[in-house]
């Protein structure tokens, strides 16, 4: 399996790492970084960077293509070189994939037209625009378009894809070499979980959906 996720300056690290970890955990599986540009890009926090060991001409063609969210996708909305190649991609894919506002980015190249799909809470009704139906859920699997939730949601999609190609065996078998046995201190993970000032709290920190999350506080 070959697997190509795209990443760009000012991402949400972890919409890309948390999959990263348990794809490239697959024996046999292959996973390689493609960005607008070889080279190194900043997470949208500035703190840390990844490197694009391959531009866009490099690989056109993957088993699964991942685009993960941050306010560095915002400019991919209208990026045509970007949005030609994910449509590229997406002929020969296995699974079209995204985690966060990712989603936003998959819709915009016309793939989620017609399709349940899903993002970040705070960026759900976003989707509608690009001729999608939103639905909630930490991932949503519409055909071979897979859109996760918010951030740590890559992480459950990422096992679900394992479990769907390699067997329930396998995907158990990295869940538990990663140690994935979430049991948050707090049971706020979710805006039907959270009290209500925290859910407004955040919501304010991602700029409202009518600004689409600008700013560095952003949820990916």
């Amino acid at each position: 399996m070959r697997v190509a996720i795209l990443i760009f300056e000012k991402l949400t690290a972890l919409d890309a790492i948390g999959p990263y970890e348990v794809l490239r955990s697959v024996p046999g599986w292959e996973v390689r970084f493609v960005g607008p540009r070889k080279g190194p890009v900043r997470a949208d926090s500035g703190a840390l960077g990844l490197s694009a060991d391959y531009g866009l001409d490099e690989v056109e063609q993957a088993d699964v293509v991942l685009v993960p969210g941050g306010e560095g996708n915002r400019p991919l909305l209208e990026d045509e070189a970007v949005l030609s190649w994910l449509r590229r991609v997406d002929e020969g894919s296995k699974w079209t994939t995204s985690v966060c506002t990712g989603s936003l980015v998959l819709g915009a190249a016309g793939l989620l037209e017609g399709r349940k799909a899903t993002c970040h809470w705070a960026f759900l009704e976003q989707l509608r625009g690009f001729g999608a139906d939103p639905v909630g859920g930490r991932f949503v699997e519409d055909g071979k378009v897979v859109t996760a939730a918010g951030v740590s949601a890559g992480i459950d999609m990422a096992l679900h894809l394992v479990g769907l190609e390699a067997g329930p065996e396998v995907a158990q078998a990295v869940q538990l070499g990663i140690e994935y046995d979430p049991q948050p201190p707090f049971e706020a993970g979710s805006p039907a979980k959270a009290p209500g000032p925290v859910v407004e709290l955040v919501r304010s920190m991602a700029g409202a959906t009518e600004e689409w999350g600008a700013g560095s506080s952003e949820p990916g």
